[in-house]
């Protein structure tokens, strides 16, 4: 390890100790209190594991409502089970505080029996907000936006609309993009909070609003809306409902978690498994996600055993080839799984046309072409060189097999460049996830395309051509 690594692994454990002697000290609950208030709420989130169950039901007792909802929202999947050990008033009181959408995921996921009671005791307004929330879809936009922003009427004077500011920031801290709504409530547009605060106050609202200010709608896919959401690089986007009312906002913040999300997602499908998982999954169910495919691919792996039986006169004459196999193999897989992760990336704009994805096979296709024509070179000169040194072969000999290895480089990496891109493409084409055309797949059918290659040219330059 570092140094560097070394002195922040003391610090934190450092960092740690401090939590934990404040809690374990004989003070008062106001100076316990006082004393974490100089910690973050992510730092004590993380301490609550360490504590015993005594010394976590300290810490809720002596620490504000307020506190308390923001350190459960950096306690992940874990929320559920510590606000279980609170009093379920208490545990109703910090849901209520929290972010709704935040409160929203928690109650959603979690298995106790206490979350319909910790609902029903909460504000109506607020039950109203989570239900809202939950309702949606896990794959649809609204599943991920808060309900956090400051909306004004158009009509109102610049005035008027900073009271109105003012009125709603003590409820909403989302305060740098302010939502203009017309008469009927519907979205107009959005003004810069700078903009209003620095504006005369003979100027009408209307001139400082940006009518063409990019929104979304509730039901629409994460993935088809992701593009759209990077492409401004603004605080928040507002949702909107069928008749264009704001119903939540997407932020900045939300917008990096969607995006690792569905990357993380693409991870997973790109090692053939259905989902991502994580280590408190159960075997089984690990083992269910994974199995199809690895059915699939024996299966097929099976295919290419078969393929390379075909070619056994082959082998029997030119054992030496064999030594070479997985080289061509390697290579043709990486390439096929190089194109695959481009393909899959360029495929997340679903506007694509498909002269335009034409031109994707056309390009990675002629980039397989020029990075095989540069190892089809290499590897007849290194090759060539290494048989007629290791194996002591004739010159015409050992630079006719190193020739065949090359040709055979090429053609497998120029193959394997349109699998991996036509594949996802027509995975796409058909209604499927592109990212379902896993790396797992593209390398069993480039380890086709590199047996039938290499074999086959083999058997027609060296057996049949050469009469070796």
């Amino acid at each position: 390890m570092m140094r560097d690594e070394k002195n922040t692994a003391v610090e934190m454990l450092g960092y740690e100790k401090e939590i934990l002697d404040i809690i374990r000290s004989n003070n008062s609950p106001r100076v316990i209190c006082d004393q974490l208030q100089n910690y973050h709420a992510n730092d004590m989130a993380a301490i609550l594991p360490k504590l015993e169950k005594k010394e976590r039901l300290t810490l809720y007792r002596v620490m504000r409502i307020e506190d308390l909802a923001e350190i459960m929202e950096y306690a992940d999947e874990d929320a559920d089970i510590y606000l279980e050990e609170m009093d379920p008033k208490k545990a109703s009181n910090v849901l209520e505080k929290m972010e709704p959408a935040t409160a929203a995921d928690i109650l959603k996921n979690s298995d106790s029996q206490y979350k319909k009671a910790w609902l029903e005791m909460m504000d109506p307004e607020i039950q109203d907000a989570i239900r809202m929330l939950a309702a949606y879809e896990e794959d649809t936009i609204a599943s991920r936006m808060r309900t956090n922003y400051i909306a004004i009427k158009r009509n109102l004077s610049i005035k008027e609309a900073m009271r109105s500011l003012i009125d709603q920031a003590s409820e909403n801290d989302n305060i740098s993009v302010i939502y203009i709504l017309d008469e009927e409530g519907i979205f107009y547009g959005a003004a810069d909070l700078k903009d209003l605060i620095i504006a005369r106050e003979g100027t009408k609202l209307e001139d400082i609003v940006e009518t063409n200010y990019p929104y979304v709608y509730d039901d629409e896919k994460i993935e088809d809306c992701l593009e759209k959401i990077k492409d401004y690089s603004e605080e928040s986007i507002p949702v909107l409902s069928e008749d264009n009312h704001i119903v939540g906002v997407i932020t900045s913040q939300d917008v990096v978690e969607v995006v690792d999300d569905e990357m993380g997602e693409d991870y997973a499908k790109l090692g053939g498994l259905s989902a991502e998982e994580d280590l408190k999954e159960p075997i089984l169910l690990s083992v269910k996600k994974r199995l199809p495919w690895l059915v699939l691919l024996m299966f097929m792996g099976m295919g290419v055993s078969t393929v390379v039986g075909l070619f056994e006169t082959v082998v029997q004459k030119l054992t030496l080839i064999m030594a070479f196999q997985s080289m061509i193999l390697d290579m043709s897989g990486n390439v096929g799984t190089q194109s695959l992760a481009v393909t899959i990336r360029v495929l997340m704009d679903k506007n694509l046309t498909v002269r335009e994805k034409l031109h994707l096979i056309g390009k990675e296709m002629s980039v397989g072409f020029a990075n095989g024509l540069i190892l089809c070179i290499v590897s007849f000169v290194v090759i060539g060189l290494y048989i007629m040194a290791a194996r002591h072969m004739p010159v015409m000999t050992a630079f006719a097999i190193s020739a065949c290895i090359g040709l055979s480089l090429l053609l497998a990496m120029l193959i394997s460049s349109f699998v991996g891109t036509a594949v996802p493409i027509f995975f796409n084409q058909i209604g499927v996830d592109p990212a379902v055309a896993s790396g797992p797949l593209i390398t069993t059918l480039t380890d086709l395309v590199g047996v039938v290659t290499y074999y086959g040219l083999s058997w027609v330059m060296l057996v049949n051509i050469l009469h070796m």
